[in-house]
């Protein structure tokens, strides 16, 4: 089978940790190890940021940046509903309300129109996503955050690498939020990180990773125990330096894939544009005019021939149990739609030029 998403790890990685194991120190009591500094100052160089604060989960720097940017108890938060549930969970778990609005159905973000139509009184933050490695169209997100003076989060957990308007993602954020789970384009198993130009949020989101302390013992705020260990600062900090070839090798195989399902009428096939570049985490097509019957038909018989084809995500958060009961969500039709008909194929860097050629063909004949 070929996965949808395969860790890339050597023997460095392996050496990395075995020299934290045997010289220490695992940790630091606040979150500050010489480990995590290293990769803190390579993060945010790679993004361009003034700051990176090093978390222990991609969850973790949802929930801390939502903290950060002043969300509390029943401050409504905007946000995208077809997204990995970490996104709600984050606003949930600051106490504040997520309300959920509808996407582009061409970039399967969040709709800049849409979330100006849902701010009310009680808004304070917007949160877009950037998905499958796609920035979310920042820019009038914004201007519309400025206008209203609302926090900007951007829940870029699978972005590494991709760019918006010549820049980095993350860069037009009051925070940006990425994850270090073990699929994404970099990984430390687990982890997380929250890039930010802000010294307030940078000084914020210190506190709230190690209980709310400046110095030990001594907390100026509500925090939480969000510290990213040293063994998995030393993983992120060799996949730093793989990360660049890591996002070339999956633009290859994209562009590769794109090459063989061109024309498909049945096929609507990534969008990027030359200033606004992929990340490439995931290759997303759709099956036009299709039923989630059939959509879900394909990805058998691509499983069948040991091509590991998944759906993200079958069900739009405001569907699941909790967020369904306890927060009221206007229908979403775009967001319906897209849950039934979208579909990502292999292009990770682990992914050979002739199984990319696999991958294509089979796709084709299955169409």
């Amino acid at each position: 089978m070929i996965p949808i998403n395969k860790p890339q790890t050597d023997e460095a990685e392996v050496q990395a940790v075995l020299d934290v194991m045997r010289s220490g120190p695992l940790t630091n009591a606040l979150g500050a190890g010489p480990k995590v500094l290293e990769f803190e100052k390579a993060f945010a160089e790679f993004t361009g940021t003034k700051h990176a604060v090093a978390v222990n989960t991609g969850t973790a720097a949802l929930h801390s940046a939502v903290m950060a940017v002043g969300v509390k108890r029943d401050d409504e938060v905007i946000l995208p509903s077809f997204t990995f549930v970490a996104t709600a969970e984050a606003v949930a778990l600051s106490g504040g309300r997520p309300v959920f609005v509808d996407i582009d159905p061409k970039t399967y973000n969040l709709s800049p129109e849409a979330v100006e139509k849902a701010i009310t009184t009680k808004t304070k933050a917007i949160l877009p996503v950037d998905l499958y490695g796609f920035s979310a169209d920042m820019k009038p997100l914004r201007e519309i955050a400025d206008k209203h003076s609302l926090g900007l989060v951007e829940d870029a957990a699978q972005a590494h690498g991709a760019t918006y308007a010549g820049k980095p993602a993350g860069s037009f954020a009051d925070a940006a939020c990425w994850s270090l789970y073990a699929s994404k384009n970099m990984m430390a198993g687990e982890g997380g990180v929250i890039t930010t130009n802000s010294d307030k949020i940078d000084e914020t989101l210190r506190m709230i990773r190690t209980h709310g302390e400046k110095t030990k013992y001594a907390s100026e705020m509500l925090g939480n125990n969000y510290r990213m260990l040293e063994l998995q600062a030393a993983i992120a900090n060799v996949q730093m330096t793989k990360l660049p070839s890591f996002v070339a090798k999956r633009r290859r195989n994209a562009e590769q894939l794109t090459k063989i399902l061109q024309g498909n009428s049945k096929l609507v096939l990534p969008y990027e544009t030359s200033d606004c570049q992929h990340s490439w985490y995931l290759y997303t097509a759709r099956l036009i005019e299709s039923t989630e019957a059939q959509r879900n038909k394909l990805l058998d018989d691509l499983k069948a021939k040991d091509i590991g084809a998944e759906a993200y995500y079958i069900n739009p958060v405001n569907t699941m149990p909790f967020y369904r009961d306890n927060y009221k969500t206007q229908t979403l039709p775009e967001t319906e739609k897209a849950a039934k008909q979208v579909f990502s194929l292999p292009i990770h860097p682990g992914v050979n030029e002739e199984e990319i050629k696999f991958i294509g063909k089979t796709t084709q004949s299955l169409l």
